[in-house]
């Protein structure tokens, strides 16, 4: 009888995102809209965040196309801090490329580069004060080098060695640097979204001053813990930023499948009645200034804010990934937004803070202190030579108090490895 009354409409159907460019398709972003640099308003922090929904919908760009910085969102920092900021993203590129080849090399199991996405945690970390709390996502790398987190330090965790404060219970790359306010990285994603927001209502519960900062990708925001976390910060007006990093793919699949089709992430903060921002993630000024905005914001009181960074993966998810398998190989070189090194650097050049020459003699400076560190760090040993903590470590660090089951598992263990003629014991 119901198909009888409705035979005239036509069969359901659902749809599944297709990203434009396949393997051996020829790149064409210009479907991809660019707001003028400098168009983007810039409202007072203490506007209700209902007054300014159209910021989720454009661009905060600073850098316009001749190199200059425009426009009511120019931080206005001074030539040294740029070129601070310069070296620090320029740090993070050469270390990224020495560790990837580490790890090509057999010296640790896995990386992740940040290739592309330079100019997210670095101009953050300038922005955030440094005893301000970061819940990173796994490509914040930025975060530890620009706070002055010693490089050794980084790859000792990346070789998982003697020098590994973690003692190799954490994957390559996910670091914990409390002395940089760096909240250990997860791989279950976005986990840190609702650690956030729990740390930041616990630092306005006890009248504190600091303020929490978060990171995922865009892919993330499809995850409950995203919406849990939203939610909280929205009834409490937690001061906490939600950074919302779009690269544009997730390991393998494209950011239509978390919703980028239908409208921005940023827009998410309008369902959600906070302040929402959309950023040229490109462009180190613009991330700076929106980031210092969304931080006086928390510290005023105003509540959280979202920001969604609009940038580009330019190299694989991670070393375990092969991008040419699933988008156009010509999609890196074509990304309209440009690189983010390069665009600060000329924006230097430009203002007659820099040169070319300077440029590379900073580029090997980089180069041979990353390459330093890696050497001091290796004399702890590399992962590709096998376990670099004895044994019986494995239990330590996971209750104040051991429980007595995992004593009687410690010690069934040690019992195995001695009657195997194995050596496990502390050196």
């Amino acid at each position: 009888m119901a198909d009888a009354v409705r035979s005239n409409l036509p069969p359901l159907a659902l749809h599944v995102p297709e990203p434009k460019f396949r393997p051996g398709d020829t790149v064409d972003f210009a479907d991809v809209e660019i707001p003028a640099a400098g168009a983007a308003r810039r409202p007072d922090t203490a506007e209700e965040p209902r007054a300014y929904t159209d910021l989720v919908y454009t661009m905060v760009r600073v850098l316009d196309e001749n190199n200059q910085a425009v426009g009511p969102w120019d931080p206005k920092l001074s030539p040294e801090t740029l070129r601070r900021m310069l070296r620090h993203m320029a740090t993070v590129r050469a270390f990224d490329e020495r560790m990837f080849r580490a790890q090509r090399q057999g010296k640790t199991s896995f990386y992740m580069k940040s290739l592309g996405e330079e100019a997210v945690a670095v101009p953050q970390a300038y922005a955030l004060d440094a005893d301000d709390m970061c819940f990173p996502s796994y490509r914040q790398q930025g975060l530890l080098i620009a706070r002055g987190c010693p490089l050794v330090d980084m790859m000792n965790q990346i070789y998982s060695n003697t020098g590994d404060k973690l003692q190799g219970k954490q994957l390559p790359i996910m670091y914990s640097e409390k002395r940089f306010g760096f909240f250990s990285i997860s791989g279950n994603l976005t986990t840190q979204y609702p650690q956030a927001v729990g740390w930041a209502m616990a630092s306005a519960s006890k009248g504190d001053t600091r303020i929490a900062a978060t990171w995922c990708g865009e892919g993330s925001t499809a995850e409950g813990d995203f919406h849990s976390a939203l939610t909280f910060a929205t009834v409490y007006r937690a001061p906490v930023i939600f950074n919302v990093v779009n690269n544009q793919w997730a390991i393998s699949s494209f950011s239509g499948f978390a919703g980028a089709e239908a409208t921005t992430f940023a827009a998410r903060a309008v369902g959600y009645g906070i302040a929402g921002l959309r950023v040229d993630g490109n462009d180190a000024l613009a991330v700076y200034a929106a980031t210092q905005w969304a931080a006086e914001r928390a510290r005023t009181n105003q509540g959280p804010t979202l920001i969604e960074h609009f940038t580009y993966r330019a190299e694989g998810h991670s070393t375990s990934d092969d991008p040419s398998q699933y988008r156009s190989a010509g999609e890196p070189t074509a990304w309209p937004l440009g690189d983010p090194i390069r665009r600060l650097k000329d924006h230097l050049i430009a203002i007659g803070e820099w040169d070319e020459e300077r440029q590379a003699a900073m580029d090997k400076e980089v180069a041979d202190a990353v390459k330093a560190a890696q050497k001091e760090a290796e004399k702890n040993g590399i992962l590709g030579h096998g376990l670099h903590q004895p044994l019986d470590t494995l239990f330590d660090g996971v209750f104040e108090e051991m429980p007595w089951h995992l004593r009687e598992q410690r010690q069934q263990m040690i019992d195995e490895e001695t009657e195997s003629g194995r050596p496990w014991d502390r050196k």
